[in-house]
């Protein structure tokens, strides 16, 4: 993934109010590429500009796929292109570009296939892409701009205006790099595109389990299940730096790795075939090492163990991790600086996440798959089992789909980020998702018989070739925060108390007013953490 920075339709007026007399796009570039600079963490391998009329796309570059012809902006003729995130259809595309005399592939890039969906279906390209992605496409003959964000918002995506600025429209991957230019921002809408020639916003995702109301009614198919996360899993696999997986120990990472795993030794097999066609030793660069897994927690913390367990029943190269409670206090402002939020349960989450993050990329490593979304998909929560009825049970799946891009998906994508480290979320692949989305929900309530999960769980119950043992596959879920040790929390909740005051609590700022933190550990993350010792 990379980060990206647009600004679109910057008048000479609208600069001369922020740069001082007769100044064009070009004296603009100098302050874009300063707010671009601090997407830099998201793309420490290189960085790109392109400006053009009223345009400027700036473009931070981590190289996962394509390395040595990956570079970004990707400027033809015709068109302008920056992109963040990994199209796993590229090569259907390029096929299909060939096929119809659009202009073959000019440079070994999975997001080249964005300019070729869009010659052929203009600013519908979004609807058959299959990936994760938040891109800008500029339409170099008519000066028309098009942006769009994945179906499950995997990816960040923030609009913004100023309103000095009444024609111009700003978008990047973080929102510190439009907070200096914009005065009025949104997250921009998974699933969407915009179109400076048509509609404002677009919905190219809209599958009939998302229409209102609508109550799914398909049997649970378990080969089906089964095989399309499978297949979720295979594509995300797709790079060409090593990787690896984020192994808590619990269901959903534990299956990840499990089907990676197995991903991986076909991929040894067949290496071992060319082997033995060789002459000679195979070079190190020929050799598949196993899969690498990572996981992190308090000294004894239940993830940690469990983790362990799923590593050696795997045989995977096994790297774990402590921190202690200090570490994440002293990471908090750090944390809030690069997720942008100040929801509660996402920061305590996110901290070991980060932590993790960071040496994981110093072992050199640029990508891994994680288990997000999984809970949300299949009524994880425990919660769930009391909804009043089937209906309500359906609408909450589907409000919890639906903002997974304001929690688990802004966690996931932004604490690795910030280390320029690249997850993957094979659940939230779209083909998954529509697959795991059409069962009857009947199968998915939590009962006396059934535990949470239960439909996923019994998709990979498999006991003639297990995937998991069976300690793991039912095993009940425990948040991620919780899981990595709950005297993480608990010290996070002991310290705030100890630093804001009841009068602090009492007369807190006034451009709160309209959300006022209702906790000691709100009002602290409320400060960035920097009220802490």
């Amino acid at each position: 993934m990379c980060g990206i920075f647009v600004c679109y339709r910057v008048s000479r007026r609208e600069l001369n109010t922020w740069l001082g007399p007769h100044p064009d796009v070009q004296a603009f570039k100098q302050k874009a590429l300063r707010l671009s600079n601090l997407l830099s963490h998201r793309g420490p391998d290189s960085a790109g500009c392109f400006i053009e009329d009223q345009t400027i796309f700036c473009h931070e570059r981590l190289s996962i796929f394509g390395l040595e012809d990956g570079e970004q902006p990707i400027v033809q003729p015709d068109l302008a292109l920056i992109a963040n995130g990994e199209i796993y259809n590229h090569e259907a595309l390029r096929q299909e570009a060939t096929k119809h005399d659009l202009g073959g592939s000019q440079i070994d890039s999975d997001s080249e296939a964005i300019i070729h969906a869009y010659r052929r279906y203009g600013a519908k390209a979004a609807h058959f892409l299959d990936g994760i992605f938040s891109f800008a496409l500029y339409d170099r003959t008519n000066g028309r701009l098009v942006v769009a964000r994945d179906p499950m918002g995997v990816t960040s995506l923030y609009q913004g205006w100023n309103s000095s600025a009444s024609h111009a429209v700003f978008f990047a991957s973080e929102l510190k790099a439009l907070h200096q230019v914009c005065d009025y921002i949104i997250s921009f809408p998974p699933g969407h595109t915009f179109d400076s020639m048509g509609k404002p916003y677009e919905k190219f995702y809209n599958p009939q389990w998302k229409i209102p109301k609508h109550l799914p009614s398909a049997p649970v198919d378990y080969t089906l299940l089964r095989a399309s996360l499978e297949q979720a899993v295979h594509k995300r696999l797709m790079s060409d730096v090593p990787y690896g997986v984020l192994l808590s120990g619990g269901l959903d990472s534990s299956l990840v790795a499990s089907i990676a795993a197995r991903e991986v030794a076909k991929a040894s097999e067949r290496q071992n075939r060319l082997f033995n066609s060789l002459e000679g030793p195979p070079t190190p660069q020929m050799i598949r090492s196993r899969l690498s897994t990572f996981s992190i927690g308090l000294k004894g913390s239940p993830d940690i163990v469990s983790a362990l367990k799923v590593a050696e029943f795997l045989g995977t190269d096994h790297h774990t991790y402590h921190f202690t409670c200090e570490e994440g206090i002293a990471a908090l402002s750090d944390v809030i600086f690069h997720i942008e939020t100040y929801d509660v349960a996402s920061i305590r989450a996110s901290t070991p996440m980060y932590l993790l993050s960071k040496h994981i990329k110093a072992a050199g490593y640029k990508m891994v798959l994680s288990g997000e979304g999984s809970h949300e998909i299949f009524g994880g929560y425990l919660y769930f089992e009391n909804a009043p009825n089937l209906e309500a049970f359906q609408q909450e799946l589907v409000r919890r789909v639906g903002e997974l891009h304001f929690f688990d998906c802004l966690r996931a994508h932004k604490s690795t980020m910030a280390w320029g480290l690249e997850a993957r979320v094979p659940f939230l692949d779209k083909q998954f998702v529509d697959v795991a989305m059409s069962v009857d929900p009947r199968e998915k309530l939590i009962t006396g018989s059934r535990i949470e999960k239960y439909i996923l769980r019994k998709a990979f119950s498999t006991p003639e070739q297990p995937y998991l043992p069976d300690e793991i596959l039912w095993r009940q879920k425990e948040q991620f925060s919780d899981g990595v040790g709950d005297g993480w929390i608990n010290m996070l909740k002991a310290v705030a108390s100890a630093c804001v005051t009841p009068q602090m609590m009492a007369s807190q700022p006034k451009h709160w007013v309209d959300d006022p933190p209702a906790t000691k550990e709100a009002y602290v993350t409320r400060h960035d953490g920097h009220l802490l010792p």
